[in-house]
């Protein structure tokens, strides 16, 4: 059977660096004793920077962030949100695509597997890109939706079992998400920490079986009992209504210890000399440090991409693997990413 390789990735963020404007906001939403749990939680971020679609009001702290959210309960409906993601989603995926190369590689790709879980419209994203970048007319499209920050991860392992049964199929994988589109209006401190964490930004890789780039090992599931409640994603009249949940950290520490096998393959985590782990926030990335016993500097690729991007859900994995990539040093490695469930998606890979 053909090995299968992540050839190449390629990232885009929005113009529009939004990370004051979102803190200033959320902060003047937090009352009273809230407002001090706030601003401890900010101080800890480890957040420097976010990308939104979204252009940032000034002055920050005005009542109002990116003409789009209003204190005093003016958010905008689903429908206005959805309006904004079909009309700049395009563009971002676009921008991506083409530091992919895909303009010349276009025609000869065989599979298209787009993830969201931020933006739905029919038809999608996928047409889109056909009709821009001259993909076949008969190309196989999947669409993985609505499977949060390990998304990628899935889409990655379809890409997998997709070149695995036809080694000469072509697949590129677009992870997208406008996760600044759906902040909502709260006061609670959980919610509180979206304003804290999102942004936008999109990762577009081509998998096939070329020996370049990343080697796909295999890869994991595992669903964490009794956690069903602490990260969810429903649809509301107000965008898409997000819980992440304070405990989550706390779980996945004492979770991934016995999960560990799974992650790893019976490699052994001391052979694991890459980790790339979604970091949907400092706490997640020191509670997988903690429950797997990594050394301390295993995680910095993923800090450094919190620091520069904050957590834009599915793409952002990508952008960890993105940047191991372009180090090129040798080793095998294990992604990891967490979504609703609480469930995990590891990958196996190794950088020749």
């Amino acid at each position: 059977m053909k090995e299968v390789f992540l050839n190449r990735i390629a990232t885009a963020v929005p113009r529009h660096q939004v990370h004051g404007a979102f803190r200033a906001f959320a902060a003047a939403q937090a009352l009273g004793r809230d407002s001090r749990a706030f601003a401890r939680m900010a101080a800890r971020a480890d957040i420097a920077s976010r990308h939104s679609v979204l252009e940032p009001s000034a002055p920050e702290g005005s009542g109002t962030v990116c003409g789009f959210y209003r204190q005093g309960g003016q958010f905008p409906g689903t429908r206005a949100r959805m309006a904004r993601w079909e009309a700049e989603a395009p563009d971002l995926a676009g921008a991506a695509l083409r530091r992919l190369g895909l303009e010349q590689e276009g025609p000869g790709i065989t599979h298209i597997i787009v993830a969201t879980c931020t933006g739905f419209v029919a038809p999608g994203l996928d047409r889109q890109i056909i009709a821009g970048f001259d993909l076949p007319l008969n190309v196989e499209r999947t669409t993985v939706g609505f499977m949060g920050c390990q998304a990628a991860i899935n889409a990655l392992k379809l890409a997998w079992h997709i070149v695995r049964s036809e080694p000469e199929a072509r697949v590129l994988v677009v992870c997208l998400e406008l996760c600044t589109l759906h902040l909502q209006d709260t006061t609670a401190l959980e919610q509180l920490l979206c304003f804290l964490l999102f942004a936008d930004g999109c990762a577009a890789a081509l998998v096939t079986s070329d020996p370049a780039g990343l080697r796909l090992e295999g890869f994991a599931s595992q669903v964490i009992p009794a956690a069903a409640d602490q990260i969810t994603w429903r649809i509301g009249d107000a965008g898409f209504d997000m819980t992440l949940s304070g405990m989550v950290p706390f779980t996945l520490a004492h979770a991934l210890p016995d999960l560990a096998p799974a992650l790893h393959g019976g490699r052994g985590l001391a052979q694991m000399r890459h980790w790339a782990v979604h970091p949907g926030g400092r706490s997640i990335l020191d509670a997988v440090a903690h429950g797997l016993d990594l050394p301390d500097d295993a995680l910095s690729t993923s800090r450094d991409v919190l620091s520069d991007h904050g957590n834009m859900s599915s793409a952002t994995v990508m952008f960890v693997l993105a940047r191991m990539l372009a180090a090129g040093r040798p080793g095998h490695g294990c992604a990891l990413a967490f979504g609703p469930g609480l469930s995990a998606e590891a990958m196996r890979f190794e950088l020749g």
